[in-house]
């Protein structure tokens, strides 16, 4: 297993600790932001990326994320902090929409993703509860149509808060996608038919939608030989 580490900082590097001792630059020309708008900053002491879905794009679970360039993901673990704010344009149904999209490719037309919604977490609704956790596949299997053909499946509860840091670790094998949430040793949703198959490669993106201001820190990578 080759492990990959990625803070954000104002310098961005990668480095590959005790695996082969290199230490690579990563500037912000490896950040590449898709219909949205991105910054380098410091919250709460932390290095971030922040985020911010370009307000033109109309639809949800669009290719709107930063996309990490220097290297392919097919299969392996990601692991990110995020942080997320509703922004006071957001409109009434925003829920602080992110999340992590994985194996990218090369046009931002192909990529599978799994995001959260916190402000769903604390609910006094249980249905609206039930929707905490997302996963979608692009193009063709937004949360609107896997919620109608297959209701509950791609979905979950999980308790988590607004405005508060979320530790998302997703592990993608062949298929499969299981998101763990903040440390928990049990996943939180389990994915067994990602919609673009197996052999889908590339990037890995940070993902928001509308009425988020997002923020993403301290990026692990876990690739699998």
């Amino acid at each position: 297993m080759k492990i990959f580490i990625i803070p954000f900082a104002v310098c961005l590097f990668l480095f590959l600790p005790d695996l082969q001792g290199q230490a690579i630059h990563f500037d912000k020309s490896n950040l590449q932001p898709i219909n949205v708008s991105m910054s380098v900053e410091k919250l709460l002491g932390k290095d971030v990326v922040k985020v911010i879905k370009d307000s033109s794009i109309k639809a949800v679970d669009q290719p709107t994320f930063v996309k990490i360039g220097g290297y392919h993901f097919k299969n392996g673990i990601i692991e990110m902090n995020v942080l997320n704010r509703l922004l006071p344009t957001a409109p009434s149904f925003a829920r602080g929409f992110i999340g992590i999209a994985f194996r990218v490719n090369d046009s931002n037309n192909r990529f599978e993703c799994i995001y959260i919604r916190p402000v769903n977490g604390r609910a006094d609704n249980q249905i609206q509860r039930n929707h905490s956790i997302q996963y979608f596949s692009y193009p063709g299997y937004d949360f609107e149509y896997l919620r109608k053909e297959a209701p509950g499946q791609y979905e979950a509860y999980a308790d988590m808060e607004i405005n508060e840091w979320i530790t998302m670790k997703i592990e993608v094998n062949g298929l499969k996608a299981k998101l763990f949430l903040n440390n928990n040793k049990q996943p939180s949703l389990i994915v067994n038919d990602l919609k673009q198959g197996s052999d889908l490669s590339g990037a890995i993106g940070l993902w928001v939608d509308i009425g988020t201001e997002g923020f993403f820190s301290d990026l692990k990578i876990y690739q699998y030989e």
